[in-house]
Parts: C-alpha cells; structure tokens; sequence
C-alpha cells in the first residue's frame, strides 16, 4: 500500500489501554514515598524482590527490592556498568535472574519470555535500535501488532479471516507515523532512516500493541539534537495518555526535564531513590558517580562535559605514571 495513500484509522484507534492519571495525582502520590532505597510506593505496576544476575561471579543485578509506579515517569540512572539494562533484560524477559521474584500488574511474571511480558502490555526499545533495516518502515509497523490472523499457516490461506485486520493494523500504523513525523517515510527502507528516525520507529512501533508500560532504553543515545526536543515531547506524551515510562538515561538535563521519579543505581544495588529536583544532590548519588570527587555537583550537568572527562583520564594517567 501506497505511503501517499494511507487508509482512515479506526474510530475507537488509541495509544495506551490505561486509563489516565494526572502529573498533579502523580506528584501528589510520590509526595509522600520515602527517599531511600526500595521505597514502597501508593500503586506500583511492577513490584521486585530479591532479583539478582550475575556473569562470572560478578554481580551485574542484586536488587532488594524495587516498586515502580504506575503512571509515572521513572528514570533509572548510574554510571556505566551499574547493571541499569541488565535489570531492564530481566524484567522483560530477554534475560533469566538467578534468584528473585517480580510481578507486573499484580501477576506474577518472572521467568516469562519476553513475547508473553509484550502480550501482558510491558514493551520495550533498545539503545541500538532493532529496525529491519531490508523492510519499509511501515512493514516494520504492521511487525510490531500482535495477534495477527494471517500469521496462522492455515488462516493466512484464506484472506476473508484476515484482510480487515491487517486493515485496521495497517491504518493504525499509519496513524503512528503520522505522530511520529514519520508517515513520509513510509515507503522508504527502514536502513535509510537516521539514527533519531529509527529511535522514532522503534517507539512507535512498540505502541502497535496498545501497551501498559513502556521501556526505553537510552533512548536520546546517537540522537541528533535536533530531535530530541521531539523524542522528549513523545515520552512525556506516553505518560499523558496513561502509560507507565520507565528509562535508562544519561543526560541529566533530560532525567530532571521529564521525569516524575528518579531511581539511582550502583555497582547493581539501588542505592537512592527520589524526586528528579533532589535525587542529584543525594550524597549516594555522588559517591556512586563521582567516588571521591565529591566537590563536583551533578546539578549542573558537568558529568557530560568533555573537560570533566578529560580532568579524570590526566589523574588516571598520572597514578599510572607513579606506580
């Protein structure tokens, strides 16, 4: 089908199937949750205890406890190594804990594979994004729907079960696209997009199955400036329509824009949690950036400034030099 050409989406075609709490309702709710580590929270959608994933007895994730709530945006920040998309990989599936239990929605849902946590209404997005770049960017849409009748062998030979599906999955994709800024490229291959675009795709793509909650890994990773403004607009949008953000994050600037809840994590232990405007001069979350350099203020975003780096990488080279 035709890009110039796309079909009327359906009457009842939405984004999120949950119903929609206000930022006020949110900020109103985390209020009053306690600023430590694994804090109980007034109505969590996933609810983790005892998780733990470790790679040649190193443990990547050792997580107590951890509560996310629904209708939020919550940011999951650390340094480099802190276990922030190992846990991600776990709590949808594309990884296996060693121990521990989580449940979603109230169900319990560990040991799930990552097909049964989308169909359950958890999707995510990855920091290198998985668009099949030898397919149109709106076959990589209709990819994304699930419970697709034509995907029976049997079925797929008789198009009377099938065709107004596809049609009402193709006029949704085409929707998307259109919030997207992306319905232009529709017929283009997906490997012709730019590293923001496919960013673009892939979390329009994982709204094709109306989910719950929405997990984006670094999701401003290799993004031209110029789209983020976008890319920030489609996120806080998520949680305006009723779905539960959760993302790994390092720019700062981002993290305090947009997010409702901040939680912070080291060495694969959560070690702070709390509100965007606080959480940056919590003394756990210097120590876990920073070690003894305590005199530099995450507040200000000079962990993302060249100078700051290069200040680091002359001390590292100077031990060297004495040892």
């Amino acid at each position: 089908m035709s890009a110039e050409t796309p079909p009327t989406p359906a009457p009842d075609a939405r984004v999120g199937g949950a119903g929609v709490v206000p930022r006020e309702r949110i900020a109103k709710d985390l209020a009053a949750v306690p600023r430590v580590p694994g804090a109980p929270k007034p109505d969590p959608i996933i609810v983790a205890d005892g998780v733990r994933r470790s790679f040649g007895g190193i443990n990547a994730v050792d997580v107590e406890h951890l509560e996310v709530q629904r209708g939020a945006i919550t940011a999951l920040i650390g340094p480099n190594g802190a276990g922030k998309t190992t846990l991600f990989n776990l709590l949808t599936g594309f990884d296996k804990a060693d121990v521990g239990e989580w449940s979603f929605e109230g169900r319990p849902v560990h040991g799930r594979t990552a097909a049964r946590m989308a169909s359950a209404g958890m999707v995510r997005t990855f920091q290198l994004t998985k668009a099949l770049s030898r397919m149109t960017v709106i076959d990589n849409m209709r990819l994304g729907a699930t419970g697709q009748r034509g995907e029976n062998l049997l079925a797929s030979l008789l198009p009377s079960v099938w065709r107004s599906q596809e049609a009402a999955i193709t006029a949704r994709a085409y929707e998307l696209l259109e919030r997207f800024k992306l319905d232009t490229k529709a017929d283009d291959f997906a490997g012709s997009l730019s590293g923001g675009q496919r960013k673009l795709l892939e979390m329009a793509r994982a709204l094709m199955t109306h989910p719950t909650m929405v997990m984006l890994d670094e999701p401003m990773a290799g993004v031209n400036p110029a789209l983020t403004q976008s890319l920030l607009g489609h996120i806080t949008g998520l949680r305006d329509e009723g779905m539960t953000v959760l993302f790994v994050e390092h720019d700062m600037h981002m993290v305090r824009h947009i997010s409702d809840w901040v939680v912070v994590m080291a060495e694969g232990r959560i070690v702070a949690e709390g509100p965007p405007e606080t959480i940056m001069q919590d003394q756990a979350v210097v120590d876990a950036y920073l070690g003894a350099h305590h005199d530099t203020d995450l507040g200000d975003d000079r962990l993302l400034e060249d100078d700051v780096v290069e200040q680091y990488e002359a001390e590292a080279e100077a031990e060297e030099a004495t040892q």
